[in-house]
């Protein structure tokens, strides 16, 4: 079973920055795509973030281009979200989850439990 946790959430004032960290189970992480989703309060989940097993794609809302940055690190089983510049309008549970293929595409089957993100104005 995948295991998927996510850390790194907190209180920040607009302006600032936070990294958002998810380690995941197994042994073929490179195998899969990984991504970032976030769900505001009272609004439905939303596409953050997505980057391709070998990290040479990767792909952004427009609401975060500029200001957030996907990465991982394959070695370490670990998807990273740094994200800098941050709105109010950033305040979610910020969620990683593990695509199907190497590939991004819209098939995320295996999801963690969250990490909540703050933006206080």
């Amino acid at each position: 079973q995948v295991q998927l946790v996510e850390s790194g959430g907190g209180l920040v004032q607009a302006g600032g920055s936070l990294t958002l960290s998810c380690a995941a189970s197994g042994r073929t992480f490179s195998s899969y795509a990984m991504a970032w989703f976030r769900q505001p309060p009272g609004k439905e989940r939303e596409f953050v973030a997505a980057i391709s097993g070998s990290a040479l794609t990767t792909n952004y809302a427009d609401s975060v281009k500029g200001r957030f940055t996907i990465s991982r690190d394959n070695a370490k089983n670990t998807v990273y979200l740094q994200m800098n510049t941050l709105k109010p309008e950033d305040t979610a549970l910020y969620y990683c989850a593990r695509g199907a293929t190497p590939f991004i595409s819209h098939d995320y089957r295996h999801w963690g439990q969250g990490t909540q993100v703050t933006v206080s104005s």
